[in-house]
């Protein structure tokens, strides 16, 4: 009977474990299609109805849909690469959230750092950003455990 429980217990935490790499992937994944300037795929990973809220040093906070975001991004005339690193991940059933430190490069030089503070909902087309709340720092930004981008 124990072993039973240890191997049920082992598939528990196994797809724990893969839900939070499927997340932090998705997470990833959005970056990449920022770097990519893909208005599209930037849009394919949020929900119709998700807001990016970004919190400024002077704590004024702008907000913006994501229609609107992945169009600006997809216009920059700039090279664009948002970095993360030591993700927490929680979930509950159809909820999660991710919870990370990052930095933001424009033409390979750092603009801001801060934390990202990813909502997500998991539809039945799998893990989807529900919100995406991000300081915006300038000053006393850390040094990236990630290095130096080439």
């Amino acid at each position: 009977m124990s072993r039973i429980i240890a191997l049920l217990l082992a598939l528990t935490i196994a797809g724990f474990a893969t839900q939070k790499d499927e997340i932090v992937a998705l997470v990833q994944r959005t970056f990449d299609a920022m770097a990519a300037q893909d208005a599209a795929a930037i849009e394919a990973r949020f929900t119709k109805d998700a807001r990016l809220v970004a919190i400024r040093e002077n704590g004024e906070s702008t907000s913006t849909d994501v229609a609107s975001f992945a169009a600006r991004t997809a216009a920059a005339k700039v090279k664009l690469l948002e970095r993360m690193w030591n993700p927490e991940v929680k979930i509950s059933g159809r909820l999660a959230t991710l919870w990370a430190p990052y930095d933001f490069h424009r033409d390979g030089k750092r603009t801001h750092c801060g934390i990202d503070q990813v909502d997500l909902v998991n539809t039945p087309a799998g893990w989807k950003i529900a919100g995406l709340i991000y300081t915006v720092e300038t000053k006393d930004c850390p040094v990236s455990p990630l290095g130096p981008i080439n």
